[in-house]
């Protein structure tokens, strides 16, 4: 009964709970981002180096398995000859998710500087009162002497 408890006291405190709210809105802003990235970003560099979807880029490797399974080199190895499936070293899917995390770390610190940017205004102290220099004081003795001696002149 003591674990139950304690795991109640663990999963309802403010940290937890902040945490968890967290983490499903990374969810969902991480697929805001996947979108932007796939949907938006990505097709326009696809034209620019050739038409090139990254996700379909692939190395086929079969070449080699067949080649050790053979006993032959490689780079002479005829595929045709072999039977089995072909395997693909999908590198452009890896891009893809390199370049989603790049967007999606610079977005988190965007708004991580934002924030910071505000918590700093709002904590930031009233800045304290300009001492006036003396000239500002003695133009300021100047216009009291004026406002007297014209209030004196009106009387």
């Amino acid at each position: 009964m003591a674990f139950f408890k304690e795991f109640k006291e663990f999963a309802l405190k403010g940290n937890v709970m902040d945490m968890a709210v967290g983490v499903i809105i990374g969810g969902a802003f991480g697929k805001i981002v996947s979108s932007l990235v796939n949907d938006v970003l990505m097709p326009p560099i696809g034209v620019f180096i050739g038409n090139v979807d990254f996700t379909d880029l692939k190395l086929d490797i079969s070449r080699v398995r067949d080649a050790v399974a053979a006993g032959t080199d490689f780079l002479t190895h005829d595929a045709s000859a072999t039977a089995h499936e072909p395997v693909y070293l999908c590198y452009g899917a890896f891009l893809q998710q390199c370049i989603d995390f790049a967007i999606l770390a610079l977005c988190v610190f965007l708004i991580v500087k934002l924030m910071n940017r505000v918590s700093r205004k709002k904590d930031a102290p009233a800045p304290a009162p300009a001492i006036p220099t003396k000239e500002e004081q003695l133009l300021t003795e100047i216009r009291d002497l004026l406002k007297q001696r014209n209030s004196q002149n009106e009387a």
